[in-house]
């Protein structure tokens, strides 16, 4: 190793002459006490979200050691979660008339689009259907009509501190949103698919709406596969990057599917040359347009020139295998055009094409977590 070589990228870590011990431990003495996300081939904005992700998690611990009666003149615990459970009844909610929608959209042969729907519904009612019940025993159990469970008694320290009650995050969509946002986002999701009921399949697919997104690929590879008579198993997508948000699409592809409603973190996007460029600075998430995906059959996948970009539901970037075998966060991979990064100042570092977005950890999300 040459006395010139740098370890990372900015001249923070240069590699220490050659010389005696003590010149190796003024060395090291000489290194940044926190390690620079450069050193790992993060951007900069990696610390900010380091950062902000330990400030909440600080913030839930605190609020979580706080006296569960009032000591002063204000609002009691059970005050506080009567007022949010009743705002919340006061929503009105309710469940989608399935029957209904089956007499719609029956199961066809080459239209699976119908099946997703259903399936789709089936979900959001068993969800709305618990957070309905339960607000409504909550609200009872605070004037003493019914018991105040162990179940309940959580429920109520959830809406307290502003989270989403277990009970609800158990029959319902992954997500890291605070209560408020997630009722937001729920409310959101039933419009998306109150609007495909309404006004029929959409041009373009919110995909942040899907309880199962996966089922909905599956569902657009199937219509393809039918509709030309070959193998389901010889058909995937590929990715064209629209200059469109999504919702002002006004004509369908002829195959395939339009989705949109993604945010993109670990880098940014060039709208003119289409293409992957640097995040900017302070910029944590960029909306990312619509995406067409077209199914091709027995498709080669490019040679260079892209970057597989994984897309997740929430910021986990983890989940475990459901009993379809689907992850439950994981959603596909999605071929994003890329800048070559492993010329000019990246060269010394690069040894392939799209080793420095893989190093960024460049993703896809559905949902964030506010």
């Amino acid at each position: 190793m040459s006395d010139e070589t740098d370890l990372a990228p900015g001249g923070l870590y240069p590699s220490p002459r050659a010389g005696k011990l003590v010149d190796y431990q003024q060395a090291i003495t000489k290194l940044p006490i926190n390690p620079h996300p450069n050193i790992f081939g993060l951007h900069e904005n990696a610390d900010i979200a380091c950062a902000n992700n330990e400030t909440q998690e600080l913030c839930d611990i605190i609020l979580s050691l706080q006296p569960k009666v009032s000591s002063g003149g204000g609002k009691s615990r059970d005050d506080v979660v009567r007022e949010v459970a009743t705002a919340l009844t006061e929503r009105n909610i309710k469940p989608f008339n399935i029957v209904d929608v089956m007499e719609r959209y029956p199961l066809t042969y080459t239209e699976s689009m119908n099946t997703v729907l259903t399936q789709e519904v089936g979900r959001f009612n068993k969800l709305i259907k618990v957070f309905n019940r339960s607000l409504a025993d909550l609200l009872k159990a605070l004037k003493g009509l019914v018991v105040m469970s162990a179940e309940l008694d959580a429920m109520a320290t959830s809406l307290f501190t502003n989270a989403v009650p277990s009970m609800w995050s158990k029959v319902g969509y992954p997500s890291l949103k605070p209560l408020a946002a997630w009722v937001e986002d729920l409310v959101l999701r039933i419009a998306f698919i109150d609007k495909w009921i309404e006004q029929g399949t959409p041009v373009s697919y919110w995909i942040p709406g899907f309880f199962f997104p996966q089922a909905f690929l599956t569902g657009t590879l199937s219509n393809y596969a039918r509709k030309y008579e070959v193998a389901i198993d010889s058909v995937t997508f590929g990715f064209h990057v629209m200059q469109n948000r999504g919702d002002d699409i006004i004509q369908k592809p002829d195959d395939g599917c339009y989705i949109y409603g993604c945010f993109l973190e670990g880098a940014g996007w060039d709208p003119i040359e289409n293409v992957l460029i640097e995040s900017n600075p302070k910029e944590l998430f960029v909306p990312f347009p619509a995406i067409w995906l077209e199914p091709i059959v027995d498709r080669q996948p490019p040679s260079g020139g892209v970057y597989s970009c994984p897309m997740y539901k929430t910021l986990t970037r983890a989940g475990t295998l459901s009993t379809t075998g689907h992850s439950t966060n994981f959603v596909l991979m999605v071929e994003l055009p890329s800048a070559d990064a492993c010329e000019g100042q990246f060269h010394k570092y690069c040894e392939e094409f799209s080793c420095h977005w893989i190093k960024r950890a460049v993703a896809l999300f559905t949902s964030l977590n506010y």
